[in-house]
């Protein structure tokens, strides 16, 4: 674990956006840059101040507009995000009306899981300087899983018990949309980043944060007031039962990652997925034609399925994937999460407008409190200090200007030499 944890943290346990398995390759390398030109502009820095001074705006300004850069890319890519999932959500009850088949769409959909790495390599033909061959790249990405590669002891104890968690996340969830509607599954689900906080804490032994408590005890008391929304009816219960089920499998799946893989590149990410798909078409191909012939999960004729219906929620399902796990390589993770909840309130428009669905007030306190607490958990772990020195350096920043004021009236100093000391204390 200690091999891989330098690289990339992928589903870290609340650092990041959920289900993600990656972070910016290259990112060490860059602040070890960026570190090294700081320290040259410091040593230099005493021998010509207008130099400094001049490189010191450049360098403010072009870190700005990456920022922006990234604000900019963060905001296309919330509306995608909220897009796809809600999308998926929506377009699988839709699907349920003339194909009740979820474990069949499950499985339907994770098999386009195979083409993560196809289209990861040709990304990589596309950008990197350094091409190989798709043996050599496969070669490579292998070593995520050990020095001897992927053998079958390591396909059997670390990527097949994924692969079921990542079926029983998916079959779950749409199991739950069949009882229940698409507010309410989407809002629970959301209570899979406080169950990734507490199983994170529990077994990773991360960092204890009260802030953190309190947004797992708002989802835990959202979830009771869901189910309490509806009289705590049979059909209701179960289904949000369901869903929870769903969010814990999907929190389960985040830390065992963790624990067991550690942290993984782009390219070995998209390989694990890859095989994740490949092990569900290989292996779990059986259980929807036994489901058929037993008439469990039954049509007459496959003329009836909805191909455009079961190809829109794989399509969907695996853009909300690539979006949420290789996003972050152009902007913030705490914005892709903002997509996710987003979705609650998109849903619950089209739950509106198109069924029959009573937004009483439990409904929605209890859907307030769950997107709150998962809101809650987005926050990084020095929010609170940094809050105590925005406010520090905003009090700083008002009584300077207040002293030069009352000084340069009573003896008529340069209030531009003043400015300059007082800005350069203020930077240290």
């Amino acid at each position: 674990m200690k091999k891989h944890s330098a690289r990339v943290a992928p589903l870290s346990a609340c650092n990041s956006p959920v289900l993600t398995l990656t972070k910016v390759e290259g990112e060490d390398r860059s602040r070890e840059n960026v570190v090294g030109t700081t320290d040259a502009q410091s040593a230099g820095a005493a021998g010509a101040e207008s130099g400094s001074s001049r490189r010191r705006l450049h360098c403010c300004i072009r870190v700005t507009a990456v920022q922006v850069r990234k604000a900019l890319w963060g905001v296309a890519m919330v509306m995608c995000v909220c897009s796809s999932w809600a999308g998926s959500t929506q377009l699988a009850k839709l699907t349920f009306k003339q194909f009740d088949a979820p474990f069949t769409l499950t499985w339907f959909a994770t098999t386009w899981n195979c083409l993560f790495f196809p289209l990861y390599y040709i990304g990589h033909l596309c950008k990197s300087p350094e091409r190989q061959t798709a043996r050599q790249r496969l070669r490579e990405c292998c070593r995520f899983f050990g020095d001897d590669g992927l053998t079958p002891k390591v396909f059997f104890t670390k990527v097949a018990p994924f692969g079921l968690l990542w079926i029983l996340t998916n079959y779950l969830y749409l199991q739950a949309l069949r009882k229940i509607n698409t507010t309410d599954v989407s809002a629970l689900f959301c209570c899979n980043k406080a169950f990734v906080f507490l199983l994170s804490w529990i077994v990773l032994r991360d960092r204890f944060m009260g802030v953190r408590i309190v947004a797992a005890i708002l989802a835990i008391a959202g979830i009771v007031m869901m189910t309490y929304a509806d009289g705590f009816h049979s059909h209701s219960v179960i289904g949000i039962a369901l869903v929870v089920a769903s969010a814990s499998m999907s929190a389960l799946y985040k830390v065992l990652f963790k624990m067991v893989l550690g942290s993984a590149k782009f390219g070995e990410a998209a390989l694990f997925l890859s095989i994740v798909g490949s092990t569900n078409f290989v292996f779990v191909s059986f259980v929807p034609v036994m489901l058929y012939f037993t008439h469990v999960e039954y049509i007459e004729s496959l003329r009836d399925i909805p191909w455009a219906y079961l190809c829109g929620v794989a399509a969907l399902l695996f853009a909300f994937n690539v979006l949420v796990n290789f996003g972050i390589a152009i902007t913030y993770p705490t914005l892709i999460s903002l997509g996710i909840v987003l979705s609650v309130p998109v849903n619950a428009m089209v739950d509106l407008y198109t069924c029959e669905i009573h937004f009483n007030s439990v409904r929605l306190i209890a859907v307030f409190i769950i997107c709150l607490g998962f809101l809650m958990l987005l926050l990084p772990e020095d929010w609170d200090q940094c809050i105590i020195q925005l406010s520090q350096k905003l009090r700083k920043r008002d009584e300077p200007a207040e002293g030069s004021g009352e000084a340069g009236a009573g003896t008529g100093l340069n209030w531009r030499g003043r400015a300059r000391t007082s800005m350069s204390t203020y930077a240290l």
